[in-house]
C-alpha cells in the first residue's frame, strides 16, 4: 500500500512545522513543494521531504503532483501564502483538479482581491468601511478627499498589512500614494489601490473552521500609521450578546463570499455603529493564532485542517477554558540584532507557556509590517488578569541590543 502523503505548497515559518508535525501525528508523510526552499529553516529541521517548483505556475505544481502520485497516495493538498495570498486560489485549484477536499477556488480568488471582497460585501449587506479603488496618485487623493481623512491605504493584492499605511493628512496620503506606485512595493498584479474610511474602534478576530465559530480574539496595535500588532487576547473578553453579534456578522460574511469549507479568519472594528469588517482570510490567522486558541480551549485548529483536508470529520469541542494573552516583542530602530536576553527568566514565570526569540545577528528592518517583530510571549490562565499580569512580568525581564546599520550611524 503506498504511503498517504500531504503537500504543503509554500511554508509558513510560524505554522508550517505546526503542519508537519500535524501530518505525522496522522500517519502522513509531508511533502513541501516550494519555489525557494532554503527560505524556510523548519524544513531541515524536521526532515521534510521537499522540492523545488515554480508554485506560480498551476500546471508545474499539477505535473509534479502526478509525478508523486507514482510514489505516493496524496491524501490531500494545502498550503501557505509566499508573497501574497495568491498561493491560496492556487491550492485551490489543486485540490479541484485532483479532486481532493479544498474550498472554493472562485470563492478564495474573491476574498484574494479586497476591492471585489468590498464589493461582494457590501451587495450582501455585509457592513464594509466607505471604500474607493484607484490606479493612480491624483486617483488615490480624490478617493480620500471623497471619504474625508483620515483614511487607510493599502494594495488591492496583499497580506499581513503589507503596504498599509493610515493617512491623517493630504500629505501622507500623497506620500504613501507615491510610496506604493513608485516602485518601493512589490507588486503581485495590476498596481491597484484601496482607499477606505478608517473605522474606528477596538479591533477583534474571528476564528471559523467550517461554518462554526471557533472564538473571537481582542488585539491591539502599535503606534500609527502602521498597522503592527502589539498584543492579542483569546478570547476576547466580551459579553454574550457582543460575541453573538460579531459571530453572526462574520458568518454572514461567509454566505456572501461563498466560503464555509476549511478555516477562515475574519478582522474587524466595534465601531460606535457595531461591527464593521475590516478584511475576510479564506485561511487560520497566521503568527500565534493557532497556539492561543490551543492553549485557550484546548482545540489543536492546525491538526484539525488537516483532517479536512485530507477527508476526515474535524472536531472543534472545547476541552479547557482558559485565556490566552500574547505579545509581539516590536524593535524600536533598525539594525543587527546583537543580543536578546531573558527568554529562560521569562519561561519560568508561572503561566508562561511559550517564549521564543530571533536569532542574534538578525538584520532588523522595520517594513510596518507583520515582519517587524524580534519574538513573541504567550501566557495562559484561567483568569484574564493573571495570565495578562504573568506576560507583563515576562516582557519586563527581556532585552535587546540592535546595532544601528553603518549608515544610520553617520
Amino acid at each position: 500500500m503506498a504511503t498517504k502523503a500531504l503537500i504543503l505548497v509554500e511554508g509558513h515559518q510560524e505554522n508550517g512545522p505546526l503542519y508537519v508535525q500535524a501530518a505525522h501525528r496522522l500517519g502522513l508523510h509531508p511533502i513541501t513543494l516550494a519555489a525557494n526552499p532554503a527560505e524556510y529553516d523548519y524544513l531541515a529541521a524536521e526532515s521534510v521531504e521537499v522540492i523545488r517548483v515554480n508554485t506560480d505556475n498551476l500546471a508545474a505544481l499539477i505535473r509534479e503532483c502526478d509525478r508523486l502520485r507514482a510514489t505516493y497516495d496524496i491524501a490531500g493538498i494545502t498550503g501557505f501564502p509566499g508573497l501574497d495570498e495568491s498561493i491560496y486560489v492556487t491550492v485551490a485549484s489543486l485540490c479541484q483538479y485532483f479532486k481532493l477536499p479544498g474550498p472554493n477556488p472562485e470563492s478564495v480568488e474573491k476574498c484574494y482581491n479586497k476591492f471585489a471582497q468590498r464589493q461582494l460585501l457590501a451587495q450582501a449587506g455585509v457592513p464594509v468601511p466607505a471604500y474607493r479603488v484607484a490606479a493612480s496618485s491624483a486617483d488615490v487623493e480624490s478617493a480620500a478627499a471623497d471619504i474625508g481623512l483620515p483614511v487607510v491605504i493599502k494594495p488591492v493584492v496583499g497580506s499581513g498589512s503589507s503596504g498599509v499605511r493610515l493617512c491623517r493628512t493630504v500629505d501622507e496620503v500623497t506620500e504613501h500614494a507615491g510610496h506604493l506606485l513608485g516602485g518601493a512595493h512589490i507588486w503581485r498584479c495590476s498596481p491597484m489601490i484601496l482607499v477606505e474610511e478608517f473605522a474606528q474602534g477596538p479591533y477583534y478576530g474571528a476564528n471559523i473552521m467550517g461554518n462554526d465559530v471557533v472564538g473571537i480574539a481582542a488585539a491591539d496595535f502599535g503606534p500609527p500609521p502602521h498597522f503592527v500588532f502589539r498584543e492579542t487576547i483569546f478570547p476576547a473578553p466580551l459579553t454574550d450578546s457582543e460575541n453573538k453579534l460579531i459571530a453572526d456578522v462574520s458568518l454572514s460574511c461567509l454566505q456572501a463570499l461563498g466560503l464555509g469549507w476549511g478555516p477562515t479568519n475574519i478582522e474587524l472594528r466595534w465601531t460606535t455603529g457595531g461591527p464593521v469588517i475590516i478584511e475576510v482570510n479564506p485561511r487560520l490567522s497566521g503568527g500565534t493564532a493557532p497556539r492561543r486558541i490551543q492553549l485557550a480551549y484546548g482545540i489543536d485548529l492546525v491538526t484539525e485542517h488537516v483532517k479536512l483536508v485530507v477527508g476526515e470529520k474535524c472536531d472543534l469541542r472545547r476541552r479547557q477554558a482558559n485565556f490566552a494573552a500574547s505579545r509581539n516583542l516590536v524593535p524600536d530602530r533598525d539594525g543587527t540584532l546583537d543580543w536578546i536576553h531573558g527568554g529562560s527568566q521569562a519561561a519560568a514565570i508561572p503561566g508562561i507557556a511559550e517564549v521564543k526569540f530571533v536569532k542574534p545577528g538578525t538584520s532588523v528592518v522595520r517594513r510596518g509590517d507583520y515582519t517587524d517583530t524580534l519574538g513573541h510571549v504567550i501566557a495562559a490562565s484561567p483568569d484574564l488578569t493573571q495570565a495578562k499580569a504573568a506576560l507583563q512580568l515576562a516582557v519586563d525581564v527581556i532585552s535587546w541590543s540592535i546595532t544601528p546599520f553603518p549608515s544610520e550611524q553617520e
